[in-house]
């Protein structure tokens, strides 16, 4: 991969992010070097939650998606078969100031944006109950005490408390 570097206009010192660490290279690593970069603070795996994949898609976004500063790095893991983070070069100060921002508040509530992760978590639900087979949705159904015949339907039956969705989302 070619390095960017870039000169610092104005001879001032470039930005350093309070929330964001530069990347350094972990014990026992064997891939490509990032010595002129800083992780979004955000990432996710093969095992990621619905709030660590919003965080992540909705941090590229926020990033302006991909480009010569902003680099999805997609690496192997023995233990979680795959690792995703995202790469800010550091002449890249407006990304940075973007991601530091985004990190800090992070700090004090972990959602990035609410309303994707409620999209994303609701499509999975919805995926989820679809692709059950009849002799699953009416166990459900038994389980939270609402008619065996709403297995038959599309949509997720309503036991009056969300009861039905909360168990599906976990």
């Amino acid at each position: 991969m070619t390095q960017i570097t870039r000169p610092v206009a104005g001879g001032s010192a470039p930005y350093e992010p309070a929330n964001l660490r530069r990347w350094t290279k972990p014990d026992s690593y064997f891939g490509e070097v990032w010595p002129d970069y800083y992780s979004a603070g955000v990432g996710q795996t093969r095992d990621s939650d619905a709030l660590e994949r919003s965080n992540f898609t909705c941090m590229v976004q926020a990033l302006g998606g991909e480009s010569e500063t902003i680099i999805v790095v997609r690496e192997g893991h023995w233990a979680v078969g795959w690792v995703e983070w995202i790469a800010i070069h550091a002449t890249d100060e407006k990304s940075l100031r973007v991601a530091d921002e985004i990190v800090g508040a992070l700090k004090d509530y972990p959602v990035v944006d609410e309303e994707h992760l409620s999209e994303l978590e609701y499509t999975e639900v919805c995926d989820y109950w679809a692709h059950m087979s009849l002799r699953e949705r009416i166990e459900v159904c038994k389980r939270f005490h609402v008619s065996i015949f709403a297995a038959r339907r599309d949509e997720i039956p309503d036991d009056g408390n969300g009861a039905i969705y909360d168990y599906l989302r976990s």
